[in-house]
């Protein structure tokens, strides 16, 4: 196989996201729904001020899983192009979904300009990451339950490269996208759900 035939095939995707149907919503709650909602007391506690959403992101299971690949839910501002601040995660597969990040998130910002701040955001010369991602370690962990704090804006950390998304946030200045990335890294799409 030529260098070329193997980099097509390796970079092309199992399935697209039409194969999964996936669908968001977003809603403000209070500490005591996030809680009944996750299912744990380890939930993201929001003081006076703060706003506090869950998220939920469901998909068909695909019809050919790819073993070893990754689905990362992103929860953006698009006001400052910062990832929010998710603290909490669970579904059906609790085992299968974390929080966490990618350096190869930057090819899918790349690939989709929408998606800009996903991977962090640049302060004075250097690559500066706050917030969290939603990592989907299996196709069938659906669906995917999350919640987010969006602090104050007095209680905010001051410095810009520890900078996060504020409140007060409309659920309109939000922007939700699934990402599905190969075993290697591969950015196969990402698709916006809401925003």
């Amino acid at each position: 196989m030529s260098n070329a035939a193997w980099r097509w095939w390796h970079n092309r995707p199992p399935y697209g996201p039409e194969a999964l149907a996936a669908t968001a919503t977003l809603q403000f709650v209070s500490n005591q729904e996030a809680s009944a909602a996750l299912g744990t007391a380890n939930v993201p506690w929001a003081q006076p001020g703060d706003q506090l959403v869950l998220g939920r992101v469901s998909w068909k299971r695909p019809p050919r899983p790819q073993k070893d690949a990754t689905f990362w839910i992103v929860l953006l501002d698009k006001r400052s192009h910062l990832k929010a601040a998710i603290q909490e995660v669970t579904s059906p597969r609790r085992d299968k979904v974390g929080l966490g990040s990618h350096g190869y998130l930057m090819r899918a910002v790349d690939r989709y300009p929408w998606l800009q701040g996903v991977a962090g955001h640049e302060v004075n010369g250097s690559w500066w990451e706050t917030g969290e991602c939603v990592a989907v370690f299996a196709a069938d962990a659906t669906p995917v339950t999350f919640a987010a704090v969006f602090p104050a804006a007095a209680r905010s950390p001051q410095l810009p490269e520890q900078a996060v998304p504020t409140a007060p946030v409309a659920l309109s200045n939000l922007l939700v996208a699934l990402i599905n990335m190969g075993p290697d890294g591969q950015i196969y799409w990402a698709e916006r759900l809401l925003g």
